[in-house]
């Protein structure tokens, strides 16, 4: 089909719940993408920052199609070596807890949220102190964690118990904290909030606290989590060690799959009968899972993700530099914000006409989430794009 008949099919029989571009994707390679007519884009944004090891990695692709001859499902009622497999090498390379899974990062953020309620409801606490800017996903519990009006609109009454906090304000967190508050959840790098990096000490701050008031400290790494910012976690940047940590998009190297770690001392409050997900590690989603691990470990990605970042952080520095366009560049690994101080939906729109995919959030930043596998080359070509079409943005 061309991409006229597709758009058309989707029209007809698909919920018009996303707004897209006007591009039929057919396949993909490392860090391109190809259309329905055959034209190559060079891909910044890659699966919205679920494919980190760029798109078909081989390993994750072989140990897919090795799974999927083998066993592609069974209940979680049954034991499989690729899901105990899966837990330990997260447990190895984090805080040595153990893992729930399940298929995406708002599921894992619903169940650290049952976590957190389980664990404190005997002492009738429940309140969780979430943050401006914040986003957690789209189930209605993560809905209401998300500190965001605008994903809120028409969804009320939300659910209780839920107090936001301005991201960096440690005083202002203090001051929420009463006797029915149950945790701190926070995003240790703001992601859809526009690249945000905590000030100085603020994580250790909320650690201190978190253990002065007996409240659990949960860090939502969806989209920093899995080598993402250079560290296995970005956690391990800032020396704070969570109590659960939730992880998705990037863990399975593009494969849904979404996990829940937190240690031996509170796993147990997630006991049976309180949660469950049906396809949360699968065969198949483990077997990626592991793979993308292991691709990271032998490739050396994450002293990649660096070299990443000192290259996109030294050519978009020059663009601010040459010009008021730009506000601020913001860069940990493979995690890059370009804030504009104008609307930065005609960059996208540019440079999707010269084949660059690249993301706008929060209006003004420039998102880009590429790959680990990256090469200087297509850095320097997706950077030569994005600069010309900010110098020719119109001036006010």
């Amino acid at each position: 089909m061309n991409t006229a008949d597709t758009i058309e099919l989707f029209r007809r029989y698909v919920v018009p719940n996303y707004g897209r571009f006007p591009v039929v994707l057919a396949r993909g390679e490392g860090s391109h993408v190809w259309d329905a007519e055959g034209n190559k884009y060079l891909d910044l944004f890659p699966g919205w920052g679920c494919n980190l090891l760029g798109h078909c990695p081989a390993p994750v692709v072989r140990a897919v199609q090795e799974q999927v001859a083998e066993l592609i499902h069974v209940p979680n009622t049954w034991y499989t070596e690729a899901q105990g497999r899966w837990a330990e090498a997260l447990s190895q390379r984090s805080f040595g807890g153990q893992a729930f899974f399940c298929n995406s990062g708002t599921e894992a953020n619903e169940a650290a949220i049952k976590l957190v309620r389980l664990h404190c409801m005997p002492k009738r606490r429940y309140k969780i102190i979430t943050f401006a800017g914040g986003f957690h996903g789209r189930t209605f519990g993560a809905t209401t964690a998300t500190a965001q009006p605008k994903y809120h609109e028409g969804l009320g009454p939300l659910m209780a118990g839920f107090v936001y906090a301005p991201f960096g304000d440690l005083a202002a967190v203090e001051r929420l904290i009463d006797d029915e508050t149950a945790a701190i959840m926070i995003e240790p790098i703001q992601g859809e909030g526009g690249v945000n990096i905590p000030p100085e000490g603020f994580l250790a701050g909320l650690r201190k606290l978190a253990d002065q008031h007996g409240l659990l400290l949960v860090f939502d790494e969806v989209q920093t989590g899995c080598g993402r910012t250079g560290e296995w976690f970005a956690y391990q940047h800032f020396g704070v060690v969570p109590d659960v940590m939730t992880l998705a998009k990037s863990l399975c190297g593009g494969v849904a799959g979404g996990a829940l770690l937190t240690t031996a001392e509170f796993a147990p409050s997630l006991r049976p009968g309180m949660h469950a997900a049906t396809f949360g590690g699968n065969p198949l989603a483990a077997r990626a899972g592991i793979a993308a691990l292991e691709m990271i470990d032998e490739q050396n990605l994450l002293a990649r993700a660096k070299v990443i970042e000192q290259l996109f952080r030294d050519r978009l520095t020059e663009l601010a530099a040459q010009c008021d366009v730009v506000r601020e560049v913001r860069a940990v690994g493979c995690m890059i914000g370009l804030e504009l101080i104008q609307d930065g939906s005609p960059v996208v729109k540019g440079c999707l006409e010269r084949r660059l995919l690249i993301n706008c959030t929060h209006g003004t930043v420039i998102r880009l989430l590429p790959a680990l596998t990256l090469t200087d080359e297509e850095a320097h070509e997706g950077c030569d794009i994005l600069c010309d079409v900010i110098k020719g943005l119109p001036t006010a």
